[in-house]
C-alpha cells in the first residue's frame, strides 16, 4: 500500500517557494525552480515535481547550488548564445536561456543557447513548452550523471539524459512530448521507491546486473528501447551529452557527480544544457504552420485505435491530467508532505487518499 496526500496547487506552491526561499534561494531562482517543479507535478509528471524541492533544499543549503546567482548571456552570433549559470538552480538558468533562444528566433528564424555552469534542472518539457507557448518550437535537453547501461554494457555510463519538444498546436495547449532515453528516469525509481511501489519488469537491474523490480535493489537503469533494441535509446543518450555537455565543455555524464547518494553537496556540478527554439514564421509561415498542425493532429487523433485504446497526441494525457488536477488537488508522496509541514496541515484539502 501507498500513501498520497492532495494538496490545493495554490498552497502546495507556496509551500514549495517559501521551503526554498528559507534555504537561501534568491526570488527569482526560487520562483524558477517552483515554475518547472509545478509544471510537472500538475500535468502528474511527479518524478520531476515537487518532490524535489527536498533535493534542492539540501544542495542549497550544503553549497552545490549557488541561490543568489549573477548569471550572465554572451551573445556569439546571430541566432546563438551562451548563458552561465554561475551554478543557479538549474531551472533559473534553463528559463533564462529558452527567453533568450525566442528571442535570437524572432530576429533570425532560429534560436539555439547553450548553459553552462549549471545544475539539475528537472523536467526537460517545461523550457520547450515556453517556445511553444511563444508561438514556436522549442527543444531542451541536458545530460546527467551516470544511472544508466550502455546497450550490452554491464555498468552505468550515461544519464537519464531527457530530449524535449513542444509545438503550437492550435488549441488551449502545445503539442509536447518530454522524454528520458533511458527505460524510467531515476527520479521515478526513486518515487517508486518512497511510495513502495514495485517497478515494471525491464526498466532496471540490480548490483549483480540481475532484472529486478524492486526499487531499493534497482542500481542501474535499462536504456530505452527493450532488451534488444535499448542502443536506440543509449545512441539518444549520447545526443544529450553531445550538445549539453561536449558543445559546451561541461562534465561528461560518466565524470559528473553523483545528483544523489554521495557525501558532498557543496561541490558545484558543471552541467550543462541545450535550448533551441524555432519561428515558423521565417519557415513555411504561421499560416502553413496552423494548417498543417491542425491537420496532423486531427488524423492522428482520429487514428483506428486498438480495442479499449485512445489515439492520443503527445501532451494530451498531461493536460488532461493538469485539468483534472486543478480541481482535485495534486498528490505528493509522503516524506514530501512531511518535508513541507502538509501531512497535518489544516488548509489541505479534503480528500488526502491512500491508494494502491
Amino acid at each position: 500500500m501507498s500513501v498520497q496526500i492532495l494538496v490545493a496547487p495554490d498552497l502546495l506552491e507556496a509551500r514549495v517557494e517559501n521551503a526554498l526561499r528559507q534555504a537561501g534561494a534568491a526570488q527569482d531562482s526560487a520562483a524558477a525552480a517552483v515554475r518547472a517543479m509545478m509544471h510537472a507535478s500538475r500535468i502528474g509528471v511527479d518524478s520531476h515535481g515537487v518532490r524535489l524541492v527536498v533535493h534542492y533544499d539540501r544542495v542549497l543549503r550544503g553549497g552545490r547550488v549557488n541561490g543568489t546567482p549573477s548569471m550572465t548571456v554572451r551573445r556569439t552570433a546571430a541566432a546563438t548564445a551562451v548563458v552561465d549559470g554561475d551554478n543557479a538552480l538549474g531551472h533559473h538558468a534553463a528559463y533564462v536561456a529558452m527567453d533568450q533562444a525566442i528571442e535570437l528566433a524572432r530576429e533570425s528564424g532560429i534560436g539555439a543557447v547553450g548553459v553552462i555552469r549549471s545544475s539539475h534542472f528537472g523536467a526537460a518539457g517545461a523550457y520547450a513548452r515556453v517556445a511553444a507557448e511563444a508561438g514556436m518550437i522549442g527543444f531542451a535537453t541536458t545530460n546527467s550523471d551516470r544511472v544508466v547501461a550502455p546497450f550490452q554494457g554491464r555498468e552505468a555510463f550515461h544519464g537519464t539524459n531527457p530530449l524535449a519538444f513542444a509545438a503550437p498546436s492550435g488549441g488551449a495547449r502545445p503539442w509536447l512530448l518530454d522524454m528520458a532515453t533511458s527505460s524510467i528516469p531515476l527520479n521515478r525509481l526513486l518515487l517508486y521507491k518512497s511510495l513502495g511501489v514495485s517497478l515494471p519488469a525491464g526498466v532496471a537491474v540490480d548490483e549483480a546486473g540481475r532484472p529486478t523490480v524492486e526499487p531499493s535493489d534497482g542500481r542501474t537503469l535499462l536504456p530505452l528501447g527493450g532488451v534488444d533494441f535499448s542502443f536506440k535509446g543509449a545512441a539518444l543518450a549520447g545526443v544529450a551529452t553531445l550538445l549539453s555537455a561536449i558543445l559546451q565543455g561541461m562534465t561528461l555524464d560518466h565524470d559528473l557527480m553523483p545528483m544523489v547518494g554521495t557525501d558532498d553537496y557543496s561541490t558545484p556540478r558543471g552541467m550543462g544544457h541545450f535550448l533551441l527554439a524555432i519561428d515558423p514564421d521565417r519557415f513555411g509561415g504561421r499560416d502553413v504552420f496552423n494548417r498543417g498542425m491542425a491537420a496532423y493532429l486531427e488524423a492522428l487523433r482520429a487514428a483506428p485505435a486498438q480495442e479499449g485504446g485512445e489515439v492520443l497526441a503527445p501532451g494530451d494525457r498531461e493536460w488532461r491530467v493538469e485539468a483534472a488536477r486543478a480541481q482535485t488537488g495534486i498528490p505528493i508522496d509522503p516524506d514530501t508532505a512531511a518535508f513541507l509541514g502538509l501531512l497535518r496541515d489544516p488548509a489541505e484539502p479534503a480528500g488526502s487518499s491512500e491508494g494502491s
